[in-house]
């Protein structure tokens, strides 16, 4: 069998642009990332969004 490794998220939030859109990429407890790409919409509609939640 082989070594188990423990799960953890791999990294920290990234944020890129790639091409037209932006990815997001979000560390997920008990490992691996969501990865969502959006468009500059999107991304401004998201953005209003958590800043209501948040802000």
């Amino acid at each position: 069998m082989a070594a188990m490794k423990p799960r953890t998220g791999d990294g920290p939030m990234e944020v890129t642009k790639e091409g037209r859109g932006i990815v997001v990429r979000i560390p997920v407890d008990g490992g691996g990332r969501l990865v969502v790409e959006l468009n500059a919409e999107e991304a401004q509609s998201l953005y209003s969004e958590l800043n209501g939640v948040v802000g």
